[in-house]
């Protein structure tokens, strides 16, 4: 039998065996839709900046065309495409090759740039220099919900400021791990305004409700009609360096939704050490690669106990957070150890890394955090397009005596 795209599997004996699929170049063209320049809104696709793709034998080689060889945004377009384009099938490294565009290629960008913000509205309210963590998992109960707030109270700690969007629409708990029973208004613009928890802008469905007893009886459409109001009806600071998505488990409708409404989102995977628990987390991982999301790293939680006196219990296994990383190819975050002091905080509205900062369990989150800021850092003050635009003034006062800007073909740019 010939493996065909609708039924991928050859014969093998008495019986079929799966052929693992190889990405293909417009695969990584898609893929690279995911890129954004955070200044203009735009993928680097779309914006012309990638002028060639290979892939062969496993590698994929992404040619980038910056608008200038300086530029301050070039490590982190190069991360992202890096992130993006290993995380597909059979592709098992990445390159990529950098040059500067031509004056006639930055041209054309600006030209597309300003037709995109005519044409195009942005499609969300989270500004497109916010990088957006959705921490997920592939089953309830392994601790997602702790993860993310007590992830984002380190970032916010480090100094980033930090959003909190509690996308678990049915199993929302964030408002009770924050403290804070508070009621979501519109500003004079009609746009949901972001409560204040401790310093994190955090928006919930149960911050909607009367009770956090109040049961959300919505089905799958209105699941994701929630999110996108989240993301477009919400007031989001623009200032915002990360965005954290506490997401429902599973493989639904709220994380294709995500996929489709942020393509700028990257995912940390949650699990517990267990095999069974690794094995279903391996199967939100390879949704987010389905959808070009490409994932950050593990967070192994509920990764043992350690008793007053010393003893260390293995309650949950071992090793099955190392061992999802090595399968995806992706770093292992964190191992979060079993901490009374998580679940009291969860429930007093008081996280770990607030109250008790020195503990294991708070140290591991504030490395988790760091983790994450190195493997997604935050988008550079000094942009690439910013740095033209000074550029271009200079020019345009010593060969512009009328006064209008130029490009670097001559052409107005006003």
């Amino acid at each position: 039998m010939v493996p065909t795209e609708d039924f991928p599997y050859s014969a093998g004996g008495n019986y079929l065996a799966l052929v693992t699929p190889t990405a293909t170049r417009e695969d990584v063209e898609a893929a690279l839709r995911g890129v954004v320049d955070p200044e203009l809104g735009s993928d680097v696709v779309e914006l012309g900046m990638v002028r060639g793709i290979e892939v062969v034998d496993g590698v994929a080689t992404v040619h980038i065309a910056l608008t200038i060889a300086a530029c301050p945004m070039r490590d982190q377009i190069e991360s992202d495409v890096k992130r993006k384009v290993t995380a597909l099938p059979g592709i098992a490294e990445t390159r990529v090759e950098v040059a500067a565009m031509t004056a006639e290629q930055r041209s054309e960008l600006m030209a597309v740039a300003r037709r995109r913000a005519r044409d195009h509205a942005d499609p969300t309210t989270v500004s497109p220099l916010t990088r957006v963590i959705a921490v997920g998992s592939g089953k309830g109960g392994v601790g997602k919900s702790s993860v993310s707030v007590n992830l984002a109270v380190a970032l916010r700690t480090a100094g980033f400021k930090v959003g909190l969007l509690d996308a678990d629409i049915w199993g929302f708990s964030v408002p009770r791990m924050l403290g804070t029973s508070a009621r979501l208004e519109a500003n004079d613009d009609r746009k949901i305004v972001p409560i204040d928890a401790g310093g994190i802008q955090l928006v919930s469905t149960g911050l909607l409700v009367d009770d956090e007893e109040t049961a959300l009886m919505w089905r799958g459409l209105m699941l994701g009609k929630a999110l996108e109001q989240f993301l477009r009806d919400v007031a989001w600071d623009p200032g915002l360096d990360y965005l954290v998505l506490d997401m429902p488990p599973g493989t639904g409708d709220i994380q294709m939704a995500l996929a489709r409404l942020l393509p700028q989102a990257e995912m940390v995977v949650v699990t517990t050490p267990q095999k069974a628990a690794q094995k279903v987390a391996a199967r939100v991982a390879d949704m987010a690669r389905r959808s070009y999301m490409p994932v950050v790293g593990i967070v192994e939680n509920m990764s043992g106990f350690t008793a007053p006196d010393g003893t260390h219990y293995d309650l949950f296994g071992v090793g099955g957070g190392q061992e999802l990383a090595d399968d995806l190819g992706v770093p292992l975050i964190a191992r979060i150890p079993l901490d009374p002091m998580i679940v009291e905080g969860g429930d007093a509205g008081a996280p770990v890394v607030d109250t008790h900062p020195q503990a294991p369990s708070a140290q591991a989150f504030i490395a988790a955090a760091a983790r994450i800021v190195e493997l997604v850092p935050p988008a550079a003050d000094e942009t690439c397009t910013a740095r033209i635009a000074v550029l271009l003034e200079a020019l345009g006062e010593e060969s512009a005596p009328t006064g209008g800007k130029v490009d670097g073909t001559g052409a107005d740019m006003g």
